[in-house]
Formats: structure tokens, C-alpha cells, sequence
């Protein structure tokens, strides 16, 4: 199913996204429903204390980590800075008075300084540094088939197929940009979270990419919802996450749902919060029916915790 025409060529899963594969080993999605014990967002591995989100009210939460969100005052402007990490563009909001991108930060980035780059009215350009702390993320090793380590032929030349197109997909920058006082996100559905953010799994003792996304426990058929006001830009049944819907809530902030049993939008639709989107399934690479839910800022998978309330 798709609503763009690419079908089932349409997506791969997202935490291997950064990593080219040769043809007998892709990544087994970790997008599937194994569970871990519930862990925040802002957990640790083998008793390294823990990084919290900085005490505040204003989502998403500051937390420069990888996997996290840098919060980056820009200082005051008449209009809108551009901003950028690398060549890609990041989400300004604010006013004249003071602006602030919102910058997130990959999953392999090292800890210490990165920064962005910002442009004034008058085409002059300057480097903002910022500093990315360590994060130590819990491990999960698990014994599993092996046709779900080595893909065949066949899928590996479909996992290629989705390669470009997700990319694409991930790149959207589009505008309006959204509210600044306005980006706290509502769980997709209620339920426990079974998977979380930055788990680094190692399958049959292969270390594999970390999980890049929520995974809630949801029972079949549970009905999924828009986390924020959004754009359906793409949808599909997709190799390893199955039926997903991709949502474009503005200035490259993006979201995406899979492993659904159903797709109830299609591209083009506008829908407000809480609308639904499908309903929770075991589609694609999934052992039992849950709901992944991931979250893209400046084409980089982002701990979608930060984004909520609790």
C-alpha cells in the first residue's frame, strides 16, 4: 500500500539508515517488537549516571546527547536567521527579540564540540559551538534466526530500492514552520514503552545499529494517532516496518508510525492532533503487535521522549 505509487519500495528502517550494507548482511529491523524493560529517556548502561533533560517548559526538552536535541540561542534579529548543520537545514523559531534552533544530533555523533553555522540578513556567515555530552545507552544481546540477520538476495535488492526514497522522505523541509510554543507531542497510543530510544541490540553476537525510535506495547487494532498537526507526505508497506505513515509537522520536524495493521490516511491529508492514522499491528519486521514511533529533526532520528511530558 502507498499512497505516492512506491508501494512496498518505500521505506527501510531507520536505524540503519547511516550505514551502506552489503548484500548478506543487513541490519535486522530493529524496528521489531523485541522487548527490553522499560527504561527513560534519559537512562543509562552499567551504572554510568544519568544525563536528564534540562528542567524546563518548553519542548522539545534540551538534551545534547547523541540522540538528543541541542537547544541553540541565535541572539536577536529582525528576521528569521537561517541556520544549518553542515548543508542541512535546521528549525529557527522564535521572534525578533531572540531566536533558537533546534539542532538534533545523531546517534554516532562523538561527545565534544560540534557546531552550526548562521546566516544574518546581510549574507555574512558565523559558527555557533556547542558541546555534545557522552551517553551511555543500555545493551541488549539476543539470540535470534539467522535468516534475520542475513537477508536473502531478494530483500537485501528491495532494502537498497527503499534506500533513496527514505532519504528523500527524511530531507522534507517544508513551511509553514510550526508554533514554537506548540511542539509538545501526545503519545501516538497509550502503553507501556517496551523499546527504548538508543537501545543498542547485538544480534547472534553481531553488533547492529541502535534503535532509533519508541516502541509502545499496544494491543492489535488500537487505534494510532497524529502526535502533532501535520501533512501525510508518505505512506507504504515498508520491508522491515511495515505499514508505516510519515508525518511533516514543518521545518524539517518529522514523524513517522509503523508495523501498522492498517493505514487509515493518505498523502495530502492535513490533520490536526489526534487524528487517526491506522491502527496497531505486527506488519514487516515485527514479532507481536506494537507501535514504533520515530521522530526526525534535520534528517536525524531524535529521542522522540523529548517531546513529551513525562
Amino acid at each position: 500500500m502507498g499512497g505516492n505509487g512506491v508501494g512496498h519500495h518505500s521505506a527501510m528502517p531507520f536505524e540503519y539508515f547511516t550505514t551502506s550494507l552489503p548484500r548478506r548482511t543487513a541490519l535486522l529491523g530493529a524496528l521489531g517488537a523485541l522487548l527490553s524493560p522499560t527504561v527513560p529517556a534519559w537512562a543509562t548502561a552499567k551504572g554510568h549516571h544519568a544525563t536528564k533533560p534540562l528542567a524546563t517548559t518548553a519542548w522539545p526538552h534540551a538534551l545534547a546527547v547523541p540522540g538528543g536535541i541541542a537547544r541553540i540561542a541565535l541572539g536577536a534579529a529582525t528576521t528569521r536567521p537561517p541556520a544549518f548543520t553542515g548543508e542541512v537545514p535546521l528549525l529557527v523559531l522564535g521572534d525578533a527579540k531572540g531566536w533558537t534552533a533546534l539542532v538534533g544530533i545523531p546517534l554516532s555523533t562523538a561527545p565534544g564540540e560540534a557546531r552550526i553555522r548562521v546566516q544574518d540578513a546581510g549574507g555574512a556567515q558565523r559558527d555557533i559551538a556547542y558541546t555534545v555530552a557522552p551517553k551511555h545507552y543500555v545493551e541488549q544481546r539476543l539470540t535470534v534466526a539467522p535468516r534475520t540477520v542475513d537477508l536473502s538476495a531478494q530483500d537485501q535488492a528491495r532494502y537498497e530500492r527503499e534506500h533513496t526514497h527514505i532519504a528523500n522522505v527524511m530531507a522534507t523541509f517544508s513551511e509553514p514552520l510550526p508554533p514554537a510554543n506548540a511542539l509538545r507531542m501526545t503519545a501516538p497510543v497509550a502503553g507501556r514503552r517496551s523499546s527504548s530510544f538508543g537501545l543498542r541490540r547485538i544480534f547472534n553476537g553481531q553488533p547492529r545499529n541502535p534503535h532509533s525510535g519508541m516502541d509502545i506495547a499496544a494491543g492489535m487494532g488500537t487505534p494510532v494517532h497524529a502526535p502533532l498537526p501535520g501533512t501525510v507526505i508518505d505512506t507504504g508497506d515498508y520491508f522491515f516496518n511495515g505499514n508505516t505513515v510519515w508525518l511533516d509537522h514543518g521545518g524539517g520536524l518529522i514523524s513517522m508510525v509503523c508495523h501498522l495493521s492498517s493505514i487509515a490516511a493518505k498523502v495530502g491529508d492535513v490533520v490536526p492532533t489526534g487524528a487517526v492514522l491506522g491502527a496497531v499491528g505486527a506488519t514487516g519486521r515485527a514479532t507481536g503487535p506494537h507501535l514504533h514511533w520515530g521522530v526526525v529533526l534535520n534528517r536525524t532520528m531524535v529521542d522522540p521522549a523529548l517531546f513529551l511530558a513525562d
